[in-house]
């Protein structure tokens, strides 16, 4: 006699849904719930059947991934099937199969979309008072991650020329737009390491749309360039940057605002190959630019002067030294990248595809807004600003939390005010006048590097065991 398979019933995997939606949500309830997630669904027009690791159910089971210090599949399945258990329902299976499965389901614009909308709201719900001179601030600036060393990634993202063939990685260049206010990532950009129109400033010119009138970018001295001002100048926002190094400066032309204060005007290049003509006729000739020389006086800083310039063409409303320390701001743009690469560990990927490395940089970015979405309550309710807070020391203090959040979800409201009280207390510590030596105390193994295909190291210590 036959018997057939239990299976879960639609309507017993759908309410197991929602009670796995509910909980999981509660660590970032006020910033990304079930229903945003299925709302970015719809809005991209894609459709699922229900099944067990539904959207809403495969990006929290993503986001615990990153969080996770191994970023390991089968123990991001073993959370979510010890929840499972804990709460008296059917064990799901322990393999990572059927979630893979799901993750390679999920749409790329879905993590996109969910990741705009995460950064754009924390700014928006922001004080007055954390803006500069009651104007928004966004910062730019790119890196690079690397990925698996496969077939797929090599053939999208090829490796530099300067690795030896099967010993690199692939490396993806990234360009990221931040808020200044909560440090959240606003969009992003990414491409090849190499190849034509694959720079930070080509990447950039996607992010464009992220810029409204009344905006002020900061940016390194690599997007200082007549193309990037006056672009951007037509959308009505100003720029703040590095003087770039091949840029000649002289203080004594132009209109003098003050000592090393002056405005100059930069005539408009020859057309480059990306810009249309008609875009290239609507251009100014002429673009007229603020130029501060910035002196340095602090120890172990290795520069000492800085030219920085801005569009910010009114010395009584931007006074010089305020002009100054608004660029100095713009590091926060390094520390925030190096929360993501280091914190979260984004700087080696895992995805074997280029798709799912896509997937894999988005749900960083996501769990990263949530994260600053969290340190920007606590920051409110503590009466500081978000950048005074640690990044590590709230990510550690959400992981944390977890689990008591999903074991006693009727006590949420508690759980997450002491949750924002414990992350208000890991300040970044105000250290002036810190002078370190940029280097390791520490000694690195000695272990030779590889210089060969590991598949070529290999055969090449049997051959010699053999012999």
């Amino acid at each position: 006699m036959r018997h057939r398979t239990a299976r879960p019933s639609v309507r017993q995997v759908a309410a197991a849904r929602r009670r796995f939606d509910q909980a999981a949500a509660l660590p970032f309830a006020d910033h990304l719930p079930a229903d945003t997630v299925r709302q970015a669904v719809r809005a991209e027009g894609v459709r699922f059947r229900d099944r067990l690791y539904a959207p809403a159910v495969t990006v929290w089971v993503f986001l615990s991934q990153v969080l996770d210090a191994a970023h390991c599949c089968r123990q991001a399945v073993a959370r979510f099937l010890a929840w499972r258990v804990g709460q008296g329902l059917a064990p799901c299976s322990a393999n990572a199969g059927a979630y893979c499965k799901a993750r390679g389901r999920l749409p790329e614009a879905v993590l996109a979309r969910l990741v705009r909308d995460s950064g754009r709201r924390p700014q928006e719900e922001a004080p007055a008072t954390w803006r500069w001179q009651g104007r928004t601030v966004k910062v730019v600036d790119g890196c690079t991650v690397a990925l698996p060393d496969t077939p797929a990634n090599q053939e999208q993202y090829p490796q530099p020329r300067s690795q030896k063939p099967g010993v690199g990685f692939p490396l993806v260049r990234l360009v990221v737009l931040f808020s200044l206010t909560t440090g959240t990532v606003l969009d992003a950009a990414f491409g090849p390491y190499r190849g034509k129109r694959t720079g930070e400033t080509a990447l950039f010119r996607r992010l464009h749309d992220n810029l409204q009138a009344g905006d002020i970018l900061l940016a390194d001295r690599y997007y200082c360039s007549y193309w990037e001002l006056a672009l951007l100048a037509q959308r009505g926002c100003d720029v703040v940057c590095r003087m770039h190094q091949r840029r000649r400066v002289d203080f004594r032309r132009g209109r003098r605002l003050g000592p090393s204060d002056h405005v100059v005007r930069w005539a408009k290049p020859q057309r480059p190959e990306w810009l249309t003509p008609e875009e290239y006729a609507l251009l100014p000739d002429t673009l007229a630019v603020r130029e501060l020389r910035v002196w340095i006086n602090r120890p172990g800083y290795r520069t000492k002067v800085l030219v920085v310039a801005t569009t910010l063409l009114d010395a009584e409303a931007f006074p010089w030294n305020d002009a100054a320390a608004l660029y100095g701001a713009r590091w926060y743009a390094e520390l925030d990248l190096r929360s993501l690469k280091d914190s979260l560990q984004m700087g080696l990927l895992r995805g074997q595809t280029p798709a799912l490395a896509h997937k894999e940089l988005w749900a960083h970015f996501l769990a990263y807004n949530l994260i600053r979405g969290l340190m920007a309550q606590a920051a409110q309710e503590a009466g500081l600003l978000p950048w005074q807070l640690s990044f590590t020391g709230a990510v550690q203090t959400v992981v944390a939390f977890a689990p008591l959040a999903w074991a006693a979800p009727a006590r949420w409201p508690e759980i997450a005010r002491r949750l924002r009280a414990a992350i208000a207390t890991h300040r970044v510590a105000d250290r002036p006048g810190r002078c370190e030596p940029r280097a390791q105390k520490r000694r690195p193994q000695t272990y030779p590097l590889l210089n060969e295909p590991r598949a070529q190291a290999r055969a090449r210590l049997k051959a010699r065991r053999c012999a």
